[in-house]
């Protein structure tokens, strides 16, 4: 996994090597074994390399054998190796081993349709020489990241914004439309960031800058069947487990392919314990699990840790998250996820991704992708509650599903039916909302929009961000079964804007770090969307078929263990009794808030007094805290105007 960074002079100016090699610089977490930067003219292309495949012969930017082509390339080709062999019989003829080759000559074989043929996780640049055409693209997923804007003339792209900043001319300024839908969603929705006009492009999209335009267009889209629900039988639902269980074997073989060794992280949950489980049928030297665990009971797995290792006969290594360890890296944190986080929860991983790299390790296997393909998460359950409830309005029992759903949120079990038909929006009107599955989180989320300043609400009064993420939804979405469109929205938007990106990515490349998703192999998710909603939740049992996979793969105590889901701990690690850290107290200070003009001072001091005094409680108090320490932070890190009247 690696950096990648270029820019592109639309007045003809030449590219500058030293201003290319001070961007690609700040990249350097990224790719810390080599870098290397390609001119052509009014064209520069910049790479900081993590040596994984073909480690002597993969150096970056590439040039195909005529100079025509020239790429940088962040990520892998997994079906390298077949697609070489293909492009070999074709009569190409390569020079390295490397997957970032196998780009060049797919390329000049299939032109931007190349991507199609593509197994893997990607974002590269290519320099077509002769068209005079830059075209970028990223994989159909979101795994790797890609960010663009122009400036002084000039296109410029980046892994991340820290490298757009490097160039000169770009702007540091909050989009406070970006920030919306942070504070809404978690997320912004593609191309909109975090950033005034810096743009990311879009998962499963490709990009051309041509004759001084640039253009978008869709190279992969998820599609699910028409709404229906088919019966299957015992023997039925086992060739379909069989079959998903072919492809998730093959998918996890392909992402072993590695010139360096790899690990497998290992939280103790079905997913993980299963890749792990599939990662052992492929080697004979002992496998390195990595694993986090918790100081307090509420977080930790390590029990289920300990009897997943045991049984697979792996070995494990842990590292030990405290909430003071959280605080204390927490501007880290933040400072590679380049955008306001509301949850702690990427710090845990932060942890874990140093523990990998202190081991020796480029690569690790995951399970991300599992819940969002096969029906693992609570909102899916969540909303399959609240339609039952919503087909009788009336029932005083039926409610009570929505407090066995939630046995960790104790606030909840004392609430009455009328307000969680509140909280939980089960009115007719929300029913036949394409949104129905998130409104209650949506919700919930954006009553932290109370902390923003005047000025910043006066200048949102105009902003839909409903509006804006309903827009990017497919002709198709209404004829999905309400689960499909659920699993949509978490696939297609919260899974590379926030978890793929903020707790994946980021994380792990933080410390170069490769994370690598066999449940993310597009044949598997193309497989899991035919798959009938009722085998991916039976009842309010999830992933019934991935759990008819993993019976002889790892023990009864993952199948049969209720879903833990991941979570760290949040609005204490900002606290030493009742003073906060050194940097929680400058951020949250009422000049500090009042000169960056983002948040209400008076409603900011009141929520620090909350956990000054021990009476912050629930979600809501933890969610605000860290997203107004996150985006304080960001301001500091990289925002010189703000955007916001003072």
């Amino acid at each position: 996994m690696c950096g990648i960074a270029g820019a592109m002079h639309f007045d003809g100016a030449a590219a500058d090597r030293a201003l290319l090699s001070r961007v690609i610089s700040t990249l350097k977490h990224r790719g810390p074994d080599d870098c290397g930067v390609y001119l052509d003219g009014n064209v520069g292309l910049a790479h900081a390399r993590l040596s994984i495949i073909d480690i002597s012969g993969g150096r970056q930017p590439m040039q195909s054998a005529d100079g025509t082509l020239s790429v940088t390339f962040n990520g892998e080709i997994f079906n390298y190796i077949e697609l070489r062999e293909q492009l070999v019989r074709k009569g190409h003829q390569f020079r390295t081993r490397s997957d970032t080759e196998v780009i060049l000559h797919l390329y000049q074989e299939k032109g931007e349709d190349c991507v199609n043929d593509f197994n893997g996780q990607w974002s590269f640049a290519i320099w077509d020489r002769v068209r005079r055409k830059l075209f970028l693209s990223r994989d159909r997923l979101g795994v790797r990241p890609l960010f663009f804007t122009t400036a002084d003339h000039t296109f410029v792209f980046a892994s991340e914004v820290k490298a757009l900043l490097a160039f000169p001319g770009v702007q540091r300024e909050f989009d406070l439309a970006g920030l919306d839908q942070i504070f809404t969603f978690w997320f912004t929705v593609p191309p909109r960031t975090i950033f005034k006009n810096i743009s990311e492009l879009a998962p499963g999209h490709s990009l051309t800058v041509q004759d001084g335009k640039i253009k978008t267009k869709r190279h992969w889209q998820l599609e699910y069947a028409p709404a229906q629900d088919l019966d299957y039988d015992s023997a039925g639902e086992q060739r379909l487990a069989d079959s998903l269980l072919e492809l998730l074997t093959d998918a996890t073989r392909i992402r072993l392919r590695a010139d360096v060794p790899v690990g497998a992280y290992l939280s103790g949950g079905l997913d993980s314990s299963i890749i792990t489980a599939l990662v052992r049928q492929f080697t004979d030297i002992p496998l390195r699990t990595f694993s986090v665990i918790f100081d307090d009971p509420e977080f930790d797995e390590s029990a289920f840790q300990r009897q997943v290792s045991a049984f697979l006969r792996v070995e494990r290594q842990e590292v030990r998250c405290t909430y003071d360890d959280i605080g204390d890296i927490f501007p880290q944190v933040v400072w590679q996820t380049e955008k306001p986080i509301l949850r702690t929860a990427p710090s845990p991983l932060f942890m874990l991704s140093r523990l990998v790299r202190e081991n020796g390790f480029k690569v690790v296997l995951t399970g991300e992708g599992a819940d969002e393909m096969l029906g693992g998460y609570d909102i899916f359950k969540e909303a399959k509650i609240r339609r039952f409830w919503g087909a009788r309005l009336d029932s005083r029992r039926r409610p009570l599903l929505l407090k066995k759903l939630y046995p960790y949120l104790p606030n909840l079990q004392i609430q009455s039916p009328e307000y969680l038909k509140a909280f939980f929006r089960v009115r007719q009107e929300d029913l036949s909302s394409p949104f129905f599955s998130h409104l209650p989180r949506w919700e919930l989320t954006a009553k932290l929009k109370h902390f923003f300043s005047a000025d910043v609400k006066r200048e949102l009064r105009s902003q839909n961000a409903y509006a804006e993420l309903q827009a990017c939804l497919p002709q198709s979405y209404s004829q999905w079964h309400t689960f499909c469109q659920a699993q949509y929205l978490e696939t297609m938007f919260l899974l590379p804007g926030y978890i793929l990106s903020s707790q994946g990515d980021r994380m792990a490349m933080a410390h170069s770090i490769e994370g690598r998703f066999p449940f993310l192999d597009h044949r598997v998710v193309q497989l899991a969307a035919s798959i009938p909603p009722r085998l991916k939740m039976k009842a309010l049992n999830e992933k019934y078929i991935l759990k008819r996979c993993a019976k002889r793969l790892v023990p009864d105590c993952v199948t049969e263990r209720p879903k833990q889901p991941y979570r760290a701990p949040e609005g204490k690690s900002f606290f030493r009794g009742a003073r906060g850290l050194d940097y929680v107290e400058a951020a949250l200070s009422p000049e500090h808030i009042r000169r960056t003009g983002l948040f209400d001072s008076a409603a900011v001091c009141a929520l620090v007094n909350k956990f000054r005094e021990g009476r912050a409680i629930g979600i809501k108090d933890n969610m605000a805290l860290t997203g107004i320490v996150s985006t304080q932070l960001i301001a500091d890190q990289f925002v010189d105007r703000l955007g916001v009247a003072h």
